[in-house]
């Protein structure tokens, strides 16, 4: 783990051609903790999960009374063929296809999972290096617990991600990702139908191919999504305009997205392999988005923090 020391910063973004959900900039002070310096990888997770047992929520058969609860009210119950175990692969489609039409590129596939990222035929085999993926926010939650860690909060992130960089668009600087400067994993060429690759990488990449920012941390931007402890709220800086410096937040207390008003989400931060300019520029500090907490997908991973008081608790529970 790298050591973020505490101190106050600049969260989210002042440019209006932004998304709102990033406005407006606004003064936060975090204490210091220390944060894996990499995305959890294959390898952590596979010591937990033959450790403890543990099924993530893609290994498990959906249950229609869990589901509902993310639904629409009336929505009707699918037929019982289609309650199979699996998560969210991206699917690369034949053609160019409008970039508002997320389902074009997203698959439900039965079998995938963290042991199996692709489908049911794909392993791990050379991949232990690489951030576990298709793992939902509970799955993050438990890993973290038995790792006598937890989730970063969103502001824990933010400023993780800065490096120190105050102001600055990217991890590294101003400066935008070019076709000959490989500084993220992230998408080169047409979204979503032709990744050139330029950066090396279809998909996933392992855990430190790219250069780490100021706090010694790799991947803060592109590779995966990285859920953090918060609440979702598109509106959540909004909320907190003119109330002057805030200490140590710990976001809203429940979720509320008015485009998707039946489900609650968490923040997840850091962008993917999946982006591009053309689409999401989610490879800046600042970009944030609520994804729904059982949800797993292939882009999705997560990584923890630990602060002196957790450490002092594992010290005298003899856990280190």
């Amino acid at each position: 783990m790298k050591w973020v020391p505490g101190g106050t910063f600049t969260m989210g973004s002042a440019d209006t051609r932004l998304p709102r959900t990033e406005r407006p900039a606004h003064k936060v002070r975090v204490d210091g903790f220390w944060i894996d310096e990499t995305e959890v990888t294959n390898a952590a997770f596979r010591a937990f999960a033959d450790a403890t047992g543990y099924v993530t929520t893609a290994e498990k058969k959906p249950v229609w009374e869990e589901m509902q609860k993310f639904l629409p009210p009336g929505t009707p119950r699918p037929d019982e063929s289609r309650f199979v175990a699996g998560s969210m692969v991206f699917t690369p489609p034949p053609a160019a296809v409008p970039l508002t039409d997320m389902a074009a590129w997203w698959r439900y596939v039965p079998g995938a999972n963290w042991r199996h990222p692709n489908g049911p035929a794909s392993t791990l085999d050379g991949r232990d290096q690489h951030p576990v993926v298709h793992v939902s926010w509970d799955d993050a939650v438990a890993y973290a617990g038995w790792a006598g860690k937890r989730l970063p909060t969103e502001a824990e992130w933010e400023r993780a991600a800065r490096g120190g960089l105050e102001g600055k668009r990217y991890p590294w600087g101003d400066d935008p990702p070019t076709n000959d400067r490989s500084v993220a994993n992230i998408w080169h060429g047409e979204f979503p139908v032709r990744n050139d690759e330029l950066d090396g990488y279809a998909r996933t990449a392992p855990v430190r191919a790219f250069p780490p920012n100021g706090y010694g941390l790799h991947d803060t931007a592109g590779n995966v999504w990285e859920w953090c402890q918060d609440w979702y709220r598109p509106d959540e800086y909004e909320r907190r305009s003119g109330v002057g410096l805030i200490e140590n937040p710990a976001g809203p207390a429940t979720s509320f997205d008015p485009a998707d008003p039946h489900t609650p989400k968490r923040v997840t931060r850091g962008g993917s392999f999946l982006c591009h300019a053309s689409y999401c520029e989610s490879y800046r500090p600042a970009a944030r988005r609520g994804t729904a907490p059982d949800t797993g997908m292939s882009h999705i991973g997560f990584r923890c923090v630990l602060t002196p008081a957790m450490w002092d608790d594992l010290r005298a529970r003899g856990g280190v």
